[in-house]
């Protein structure tokens, strides 16, 4: 166990370093001057170069890199052009707004959706199991930030009922919260459902069958916990995308999230906070990877890790 951890991070480490090169070529591949966005385009060359020289956005790109590279080997990820604070306090400083809300959405999330997909199991092709695969259908094919501005429109204008945007209260986290754990609830419900329905045919299932238990025992006892399975490793990789931010959902809502901080950090070209948002993502996504694949031993032991 501790051998392929220990490789698992490895991989994870030599990930990061790719991640870091595309994005240091795509930061500089994009339109614009980053020394130019950071004084603003009335800014005369002469300040234009001086803030190049003071930051080195005057060296070759590969320079760059590998001083960047340097100070993250130290623990500097850099300060902030825009945000004028070093990148590290900036992600820790809005970390716990996006935690909360993913830690939100994934729960909202699981609570609708796996009962969903049990139930439409348990009632395959009646008019209940249509009926809610239609509103799943729908669910997910709408996009978070729409469905977001539908919620805002009818519980924030229309009933008055929940606050617009903003961040503070259990209020201000039910929309944003509502408009994606709603649509990721019929991908987690359609996945169950299917799995379920799967297991009906195998071995272990017509045993139980075959000792007497009910259909809601087996499914419950037998076919739900194989068939949760593939959800669990949907739930992780969605919760380390959550914690990473989801930029149009905080943008619209007002959420003071990672999302929203690396977005405004793209529209203005600030190279270290793209850096430091892609990087702390990437490590996010690589020890969720490794996580799920942990808890796949726990809920499954027939499951072997291989080094």
């Amino acid at each position: 166990m501790l051998r392929y951890i220990i490789q698992r991070l490895v991989w994870t480490a030599i990930v990061l370093l790719g991640v870091s090169v595309i994005t240091f070529l795509l930061v500089f591949a994009m339109p614009g001057d980053p020394a130019q966005a950071l004084v603003g385009g009335r800014a005369s060359k002469d300040s234009i170069e001086l803030i190049r020289k003071q930051y080195g956005l005057d060296q070759p790109i590969h320079i760059q890199y590998f001083n960047y590279m340097g100070r993250l080997l130290r623990g500097d990820l850099g300060d902030s052009f825009y945000f004028r604070q070093p990148v590290a306090q900036a992600l820790l400083a809005r970390f716990p707004a996006t935690a909360t809300l993913a830690v939100a959405i994934i729960l909202v999330a699981i609570v609708i959706g796996i009962p969903l997909g049990a139930i439409g199991a348990l009632k395959s092709n009646t008019a209940l199991d249509r009926g809610l695969m239609i509103i799943q259908l729908l669910a997910i094919s709408m996009p978070s930030f729409f469905f977001g501005l539908l919620l805002i429109y009818l519980f924030a204008f229309q009933f008055k009922l929940l606050p617009v945007g903003g961040y503070g209260s259990w209020r201000h986290l039910i929309l944003p919260t509502l408009s994606v754990a709603l649509p990721w609830s019929g991908w987690y419900a359609i996945v169950l459902r299917s799995n379920m329905l799967d297991a009906v045919s195998t071995d272990y299932v017509r045993t139980a069958y075959a000792k007497g238990l009910s259909q809601r025992s087996a499914a419950l006892r037998h076919m739900l916990p194989n068939a949760i399975l593939p959800v669990v490793t949907m739930v992780g990789l969605d919760m380390a995308g959550l914690l990473t931010g989801i930029a149009l959902v905080e943008y619209i809502f007002n959420w003071p999230g990672i999302g929203w901080q690396t977005l405004q950090a793209a529209q203005r070209l600030d190279v270290p906070m793209i850096m430091g948002s892609v990087l702390f993502g990437a490590l996010i996504i690589g020890l969720a990877n490794l996580i799920v694949d942990l808890l796949y031993t726990v809920l499954d032991p027939r499951v072997r890790l291989r080094t």
